[in-house]
């Protein structure tokens, strides 16, 4: 039954990216633009910054693929919630969808799925892309990676039911996508190693799942690091898992409990 459920998600979302095929062409043309734009500036850079790409291969545009690659999935588990709570409360049926016999749970999860396939699709892009010009990934642990990838998702969309729980009651002004969409590229290793930072500052980069994400993606598709090696990586991921997904889960029940109590589900 929920197999069902998420396959008619699934059509949905992909009828509704479909209906706006000029939009998803732009999309795919940025993303191409975006990914020379650090190709050449890598070339630019040669060996200068060495010392800091050592622990991830040397090479600065592997390493920047990576983290532009992956970090997508924070940036749609951050949207595709709250996004998806605010067109259901636009469009009039998120009372008639929480009142179905299918749990919150699950509505939330799958009101998204599409987007996560989306955002999968673009990743491989990304790879393939990288791969024809020029990034070895000879030696990727895939295990490792799926793995990193599983505990990846599942983190940042617990962060992402925490922002839909907000905008489910305050309708707007999320503080939680904006403090991480501002500070996860600039304090989580996407673009450039953490360790160019002062070390106070470093502590800001170990309190955001996203540094252990691309840090253990990088390790584990540039340089086929075991699951031993892999392991400190995993752990992190899978301990704020452990803690954000039953949190953000029971967070946005009482959210639900609260704006139909006051009457506001159909309210934006």
């Amino acid at each position: 039954m929920i197999f069902e459920k998420a396959l008619w998600f699934i059509k949905r979302g992909y009828l509704l990216q479909m209906s706006y095929k000029f939009d998803f062409f732009l999309r795919m043309f940025f993303m191409l633009f975006n990914i020379l734009t650090y190709y050449f500036i890598a070339k630019m850079m040669g060996d200068a910054a060495a010392k800091y790409l050592e622990p991830y291969g040397g090479d600065y545009f592997s390493f920047v693929l990576i983290g532009m690659a992956f970090s997508g999935y924070l940036m749609i588990s951050l949207r595709s919630f709250s996004e998806s709570v605010r067109d259901e409360q636009m469009m009039g049926t998120m009372e008639a969808m929480l009142v179905t016999p299918t749990s919150t749970s699950s509505i939330i999860a799958l009101s998204s799925l599409w987007s996560f396939i989306f955002a999968s699709f673009r990743v491989f892009l990304y790879l393939l892309i990288g791969i024809f010009l020029g990034v070895d990934m000879t030696h990727a642990n895939v295990g490792g990676a799926l793995l990193i990838l599983i505990l990846t998702i599942i983190c940042f969309s617990s962060i992402g039911i925490l922002s839909a729980s907000f905008i489910m009651v305050f309708k707007r002004g999320d503080p939680i996508n904006m403090l991480l969409m501002g500070t996860s590229e600039l304090f989580g290793g996407v673009l450039f190693p953490i360790e160019v930072f002062p070390q106070w500052l470093q502590s800001i980069s170990h309190i955001l799942p996203i540094t252990y994400a691309v840090n253990g993606m990088r390790h584990a598709l540039l340089q086929g690091y075991s699951l031993g090696n892999l392991a400190p990586d995993i752990f992190t991921l899978a301990l704020f898992s452990i803690i954000l997904l039953p949190v953000s889960l029971f967070v946005f029940e009482r959210s639900v409990l609260k704006v139909k109590a006051e009457g506001g589900l159909v309210q934006y």
